[in-house]
């Protein structure tokens, strides 16, 4: 029996999956991050994938709806890559942050957006419990997680 297919028997956890959906790019970027995680056994929250589609009518059932699957979810995942961290997403973490989520970032980004060691802007920075730079990252990560709440 493969750990998957433990895993799968078990009430697995839920991950909300942030980050910046704007173009083609984006979007295939965060479906492959969310694929690594649900190999590995997790349920997701994706948001375009989870939401009706964006209307003036719909804005808010979608806030509503994100907002609520972050507050139920076990742990965040974001991508943080970019320029600069894509505001909904730092509204997403800056969210599971004051409700003490377990968070990862993934940043694979080479650019450079400040002197030194910091990779992303502070406030998002201290409020994830870790960052990454690739999904073999993000698998070894998640894999810890699992073992110890388990």
């Amino acid at each position: 029996m493969t750990m998957y297919e433990i895993i799968k028997g078990m009430n697995p956890k839920t991950v909300y999956v942030a980050g910046p959906l704007f173009d083609e790019g984006e979007r295939w970027w965060i479906e492959q991050i969310e694929q690594t995680i649900t190999e590995l056994g997790f349920k997701t929250f994706l948001p375009h994938r989870d939401n009706p589609e964006k209307t003036p009518e719909t804005v808010q059932t979608i806030f509503e709806n994100n907002r609520d699957a972050i507050r139920t979810s076990d742990l965040v995942v974001a991508n943080l890559n970019g320029i600069t961290t894509d505001d909904g997403t730092a509204w997403e973490l800056g969210y599971a942050a004051a409700l003490q989520k377990y968070s990862i970032g993934i940043f694979t980004d080479w650019r450079t957006r400040f002197e030194g060691e910091e990779v992303v802007n502070l406030m998002i920075s201290r409020s994830l419990n870790t960052i990454v730079q690739s999904l073999d990252e993000l698998v070894s990560v998640l894999s810890e997680y699992q073992e110890k709440s388990n």
